[in-house]
């Protein structure tokens, strides 16, 4: 007899089917047994009343891995208003005899959260920790749903590079066959090489940053969803694509896992970077925005516009890397923005320059050598639109709309300062 799905259940009222999964929950008691099963699509509550299958019930440890065949019996009062009841054959496919660290059955978690990323296979399996993965998983699609249909083509591009894209800053160094290699901080210079090959182009991968900050929102290794345009005239085109992406995204999650989402407003407010200083009681000079900034700022979108997202332009070419383009009208401010999500930095993107000259003007001003990026420079030699891009972070995307207090939270095995196992 072929396995259905939990969520299945219901079109097969009355007939005899077999069900697979993980043992959730055992209630044993004194005429009658309960036994909800888990798979991937949700549980499945079993009714036991015959001795031999329950007293191979009272063998089994949470998480044993069995296969179940019975009536779907309705009940209104069970998952999905069905249940399995008088189950012929329990079949015992791999048996857990082990205690677990804590209890799966529970609506929350409640061991730690380092003890959770201690036995991340198995905490990974709440209902909970599984489902903020499955929000990653749409908004991942919508992502590449929203860039597919404005000609953006998807580019996979070298993990292991050499040359730091931020001047060798925070880098993981590492020996590339007897000479010095680094993990990539972002796809940045492969994506705009790239926009002289395809003019729109994105992608869905790992970046790594070697900053030794131990807070809820950083992460060693994140997932990036990256994407690049040319033949744009200004940063104000990137900031509408990005407007675009994010409202698929949030509807992606939402008609996939029925989580509830923001809305996303047609035209995001936007705020200059000197602006948004001084309404967060910022000083004048402060070159970057704090944490405590991010929050005001989110709280005067929400409040003024009624908008949980808020753009945040112009700003200081001091703080932004060498390839970003500087505003026009007065080059000590950029032509890049942040876009902010619930008081949270969620995307960094810009206008980059594109001229070969402009290059090796920033570059020297700088201090830096422009042979050590020869091979992301010839691109610019020989011709390249003016263009730019941004990239989201995926973890902060999906902690932000989950509630959670920490990225590791929705992170299936996140890597920080003091973690690279398991």
């Amino acid at each position: 007899m072929q396995r259905i799905l939990s969520t299945e259940l219901a079109r097969h009222t009355g007939e005899t089917v077999t069900v697979a999964g993980w043992v959730h929950r055992r209630r044993l008691l004194k005429s009658v047994a309960f036994l909800i099963v888990r798979d991937a699509a949700g549980l499945t509550q079993v009714v036991v009343t015959e001795p031999e299958v329950r007293a191979q019930i009272e063998t089994l440890g949470e998480e044993s891995v069995i296969e179940v065949t019975g009536t779907v019996t309705a009940n209104p009062a069970a998952p999905a208003g069905v249940e399995l009841t008088a189950p012929a054959l329990l079949r015992i496919l791999n048996a857990v005899s082990v205690p677990l660290p804590f209890d799966l059955h529970r609506p929350a978690l409640t061991a730690t959260l380092p003890t959770q990323l201690d036995h991340a296979a198995l905490s990974l399996r709440h209902p909970g920790r599984a489902g903020a993965l499955r929000i990653a998983a749409a908004a991942t699609a919508g992502f590449r749903a929203a860039l597919e249909q404005r000609r953006f083509v998807e580019i996979h591009t070298p993990k292991i590079v050499a040359s730091a894209t931020e001047s060798g800053a925070n880098v993981f160094a590492l020996d590339y066959f007897g000479r010095p290699a680094y993990l990539a901080q972002s796809p940045q210079f492969y994506k705009q090489l790239m926009v002289g090959v395809f003019e729109r182009v994105y992608e869905v991968g790992p970046v790594f940053r070697a900053e030794p900050h131990d807070t809820a929102r950083h992460l060693a290794q994140y997932t990036s969803l990256d994407a690049e345009l040319g033949f744009i005239a200004d940063h104000r085109d990137v900031m509408a694509v990005l407007t675009e992406v994010v409202a698929t995204m949030t509807d992606t999650v939402a008609e996939r896992t029925g989580t509830a989402v923001p809305k996303v407003p047609e035209e995001i407010p936007a705020l200059h970077f000197a602006e948004a200083l001084r309404i967060a009681g910022a000083p004048a000079d402060e070159p970057d925005l704090a944490p405590a900034h991010e929050r005001a700022l989110g709280e005067w979108a929400l409040r003024e516009h009624g908008s949980e997202f808020v753009f945040v332009t112009g700003y200081p070419m001091r703080k932004r890397p060498f390839y970003t383009h500087p505003q026009p009208s007065d080059p000590v401010w950029s032509n890049s923005f942040d876009l902010l999500f619930r008081g949270l930095e969620l995307v960094t993107g810009g206008q980059r320059l594109h001229r070969y000259a402009d290059y090796e003007a920033a570059l020297a001003a700088r201090g830096e050598s422009a042979e050590a990026y020869r091979g992301y420079l010839d691109a610019f030699r020989y011709g390249m639109p003016p263009h730019g891009g941004f990239a989201i972070g995926l973890e902060r995307f999906v902690a932000r709309l989950t509630g959670a207090a920490n990225v590791r939270e929705v992170t299936a095995f996140p890597r920080d300062l003091h973690r690279v196992t398991p």
